[in-house]
């Protein structure tokens, strides 16, 4: 029953006209930088976390979430019509979307995306309304030990799971370790990697790293392509699918909620892996595998149900335990910080304004969501019309205007250029800046809980394997880190045997 009462609480502080109105403002901002190539909910949100700085905590949080959520919907449209997908999410649905598109099914085929985004949203929603007061009376008595295992766990998966290369994350995850330590030592206050500069005291404000990297380098790239906008040629017609559609789609709704809500949970998960995943069980439960690729509708809805119910379940770790499992609410933890609140464990006890009234109107914003999508197509896809350099220019103004409100600093705004600038070669080089800032985010947490590991112990790390939690998620990671040592040994041990049997065999 506490779990009704505290939702009814969610929902009065959802209903609020200043709450639903940035409900709204959200999810149509999502669904609009999901359709614009180029500028995702990263950079959007990004660019958007000194506005929501003026704002009251739970009201800027509604509407970055309704802009996350949002974008996963709006970047379904390029994908099926022009096969550009908006959100790096919807690559997948670019396979068959697009071929549905070509065979005259573009209205279908948004039809089962809208819903089975709604769908898996909301199965999403409802694991996390049961699951969360759960997991935060479990949380609480996590100790510092156990959280050192579960933030080295989640730089893990951000690194070895993400969409790049491996090595290269690496890299980006060791750079912003880095950044994170540059200040004053939390307890002996010693300067560190500060080089005499009195700003750097306080170390490197997250808004103004997150509006480089994400902000005005996406914006830098964005000039540099002179492509013309395509034109939308394409009758939508026949929305709504048919029964045969439905029955088609059904398997793949349901096991793309169930998979992208558990996908979404786990650090490091996301998106683009819950749609792949997705797309590769369906293709693999079908009768007919050759049907993907060439229109088949189920390669739609499970990848969109997928991607709708990750990004929703990923709100757990952020809330719960205060770790961000991607970048995009690695900005809504910045949020977070700005407003003085740390997610956490206790969160749900100390405002529950916030973590009901975000999970209440979550339910909203899908529904909005579904509602406004279909009647509304024709409208955000003349957006593409709008030329780059308008909205970029708008946008940079924002960006170092708001920058500089945050702390009257004028050495954040030449944080945000030199780091605009890094991001922009960062983007050319094809290095992700996404484990950059997680780790950025990461580092300070990891940093304190191993000192008071350490503190506790009395210097022993033996305390990382008498604490259950830490010794599971240690002895995991070491059994795939051998396991994946050991395969490529015998990848490699094959790719050298084979040329030599060749050769063998021609002698």
């Amino acid at each position: 029953m506490d779990v009704f009462n505290n939702l009814g609480l969610g929902f009065s502080v959802a209903f609020d006209p200043m709450n639903l109105l940035f409900v709204f403002i959200g999810v149509v901002i999502g669904t609009a930088i999901g359709v614009l190539p180029g500028l995702g909910p990263t950079a959007t949100i990004a660019l958007l976390l000194p506005i929501t700085y003026t704002m009251d905590a739970t009201t800027a949080v509604i509407m970055l979430a309704g802009i996350y959520y949002g974008s996963m919907y709006g970047g379904t449209i390029t994908s099926v019509l022009l096969r550009i997908p908006g959100e790096a999410a919807s690559v997948v649905t670019t396979f068959d979307g697009y071929q549905m598109t070509k065979q005259g099914r573009a209205g279908p085929a948004l039809g089962i995306s809208a819903i089975g985004s709604f769908i898996g949203g909301t199965v999403a929603i409802i694991g996390l309304t049961f699951l969360a007061p759960l997991l935060a009376q479990v949380a609480v008595a996590v100790g510092p030990a156990s959280y050192v295992a579960i933030m080295v766990l989640g730089l893990f998966l951000v690194t070895s799971l993400g969409t790049g290369s491996t090595m290269k994350s690496l890299c980006m995850a060791a750079i912003g370790l880095l950044l994170s330590t540059v200040g004053q030592d939390p307890i002996t206050g010693t300067a560190r990697f500060t080089f005499g500069i009195p700003s750097l005291l306080g170390g490197f404000d997250f808004v103004a790293i997150a509006m480089g990297l994400f902000g005005v380098g996406q914006l830098l790239h964005s000039l540099e392509r002179t492509e013309k906008a395509q034109a939308i040629t394409t009758k939508i017609k026949n929305i709504w699918p048919s029964r045969k559609d439905f029955r088609d789609s059904s398997g793949a709704i349901a096991r793309g909620s169930l998979l992208g809500f558990v996908i979404g949970v786990l650090p490091g998960g996301g998106g683009v892996i819950s749609s792949l995943a997705s797309y590769a069980l369906e293709k693999r439960r079908a009768k007919d595998p050759s049907r993907f690729g060439k229109g088949a509708i189920e390669g739609v809805a499970g990848p969109e149900t997928a991607n709708n119910a990750s990004s929703t379940s990923a709100f757990i770790p952020l809330l719960i335990l205060g770790i961000p499992s991607n970048v995009v609410l690695a900005m809504l933890y910045g949020a977070l910080l700005l407003q003085g609140i740390t997610p956490g464990p206790s969160l749900i006890e100390d405002r529950p304004d916030i973590f009901w009234g975000v999970i209440a109107s979550m339910y909203i914003g899908n529904l909005m969501l579904v509602i406004l999508n279909i009647p509304l197509i024709g409208i955000f896809i003349q957006m593409l019309r709008v030329r780059t350099g308008i909205l970029a220019t708008f946008a940079l103004m924002v960006v170092m205007v708001g920058v500089y409100s945050i702390n009257n600093n004028p050495f954040d705004m030449w944080v945000v250029l030199i780091f605009g600038v890094f991001g922009w070669i960062m983007i050319k080089t094809g290095f992700d800046p996404g484990p950059l800032v997680l780790a950025f985010i990461l580092g300070p947490i990891l940093e304190r809980s191993f000192r008071q590991s350490m503190l506790i112990s009395g210097g022993s790390l033996d305390i990382f394997v008498t604490d259950p939690i830490s010794a599971t998620i240690f002895g995991l990671l070491a059994v795939f880190l051998a396991y994946s040592f050991v395969s490529r040994r015998r990848r490699r041990a094959k790719t050298a045997v084979a040329p030599t049997r060749e050769r063998v065999e021609a002698e």
